[in-house]
């Protein structure tokens, strides 16, 4: 990701959204045939709903939502029957994860209005849209719960250190706390990003990396050490999942030990083979069978890498031999979202934004990220052509959606 300053399912979202989905399939969500429905009409952390036409009066803000999830007769629909509710557009939409002016939240609203997207992502300085409930009109313009990300790792990279404070690096982390500790603070990040309306932290950093502090990664990571990176990156994680946001590890399969920085160019990391001793460890001791987040709730974001015996020609996050090793090799079925396409030079020396978000889609990622602020119609024209004419799987799209559904706690897998 661009270095800004910046399942188990989330628990503290899930029976709000619950509510809203059920009250919107009882008023009648079917496949559209003209408007599309509303799945989810709205709604940020902590703030009332608007009915569906036809769905439950609102409930006063100062009444909590109830746990429909768990109530009697009130299951989560599945998400199969979710996505065929979805016109195809909408579903192509959902995969789609893109920046948004934090300083301009009525844009932001109504860029999401317009395009129905699945994810924003917060970048730079600005923090207008993390405030006063801001992102609460943002959920509003949306028929389906919009994920909304940040990169908030600590040290140099943090969101929301101008307005909650700032949180040590990963390397400080590791040398000066305990793992409860870092568990501790991951609870509390996640509480204070959730407040704000935040589901989504694109961390922790996960990498093995020894290099200087302000490397690329440098301090970024917990430590050159893999055994050390799983306890810590996966405290972190936890303390996230506690909190009820999503965590997502990075970057996938290993920026470590690379000779440069994606962010200026196309980058090599040592062979296949080395990073299957080193890199990988961290993503095959969490999420393997048996790892402490095998069981969900957490996401994967694959960064735009050169691997020896991996990649033939292409990054990391356009060829699908990389997310065959993450689904089959680890069993990891959640979240799976690219780096950064739209500003990175690993991509953009290359592609256009549009014909990158084609080939990750292809190559197996669930949710394109583009941080960079720019219209969003001609990506999601490119992809419907690409649906169409076969390039991109129409059942392949399904079950993505599906799973970026299930990640956003709207559906049962």
């Amino acid at each position: 990701m661009p270095i800004r300053q910046q399942r188990h399912r989330p628990r503290s979202i899930v029976p709000l959204l619950a509510g809203l989905v059920v009250g919107a399939l009882g008023g009648g969500v079917g496949v559209a045939t003209g408007a599309a429905p509303t799945i989810a009409p709205s709604a940020a952390v902590g703030t009332p709903a608007a009915p569906a036409a036809s769905g439950p009066a609102p409930r006063p803000a100062s009444q909590p939502a109830p746990d429909t999830a768990a109530a009697p007769g009130n299951r989560l629909p599945a998400c199969a029957a979710m996505v065929t509710s979805l016109p195809v557009r909408d579903r192509l939409a959902q995969r789609l994860m893109i920046g948004v002016d934090a300083s301009d939240p009525g844009s932001a609203a109504e860029t999401v209005r317009s395009s129905q997207v699945g994810g924003v992502f917060l970048g730079g300085k600005a923090t207008a849209l993390l405030q006063n409930s801001r992102l609460a009109a943002l959920q509003k313009a949306a028929r389906v719960p919009v994920a909304v990300a940040v990169d908030d790792e600590g040290g140099r990279v943090q969101r929301v250190k101008d307005l909650d404070g700032s949180i040590p690096s990963a390397r400080t982390m590791a040398a000066t706390m305990t793992v409860d500790q870092v568990r501790a603070l991951g609870e509390k990040r996640g509480r204070q990003l959730l407040a704000r309306g935040v589901t989504m932290d694109f961390a922790p950093d996960v990498d093995v990396s020894d290099q200087p502090a302000d490397a690329v990664i440098g301090d970024r990571s917990f430590s050159d050490d893999p055994a050390v990176v799983t306890r810590y990156a996966g405290a972190f994680a936890e303390g996230l999942r506690a909190a009820g946001v999503s965590g997502v590890l990075k970057h996938f399969p290993g920026h470590g030990h690379g000779n440069g920085d994606s962010h200026r160019g196309r980058v090599t990391t040592p062979p296949l083979a080395q990073l299957r001793a080193d890199d990988l460890r961290p993503y095959a001791d969490l999420l393997g069978p048996g790892g402490p987040l095998h069981g969900g709730g957490f996401g994967v974001m694959v960064g735009h890498l050169d691997v020896p015996g991996l990649t033939t020609g292409l990054p990391s996050s356009l060829t699908p031999a990389v997310y065959q090793l993450l689904r089959t090799e680890y069993g990891f079925d959640g979240l799976v979202v690219t780096d950064d396409l739209g500003a990175m030079k690993a991509i953009t020396g290359q592609f256009a934004l549009p014909q990158a978000v084609v080939k990750a889609l292809q190559a197996g990622a669930d949710m394109a990220l583009s941080s960079n602020v720019g219209p969003v119609t001609p990506v999601l024209d490119a992809l419907q052509q690409a649906l169409a004419d076969g390039t991109v799987n129409a059942a392949d799209n399904d079950r993505a959606v599906a799973r970026i559904l299930a990640a956003k706690g709207v559906c049962t897998p």
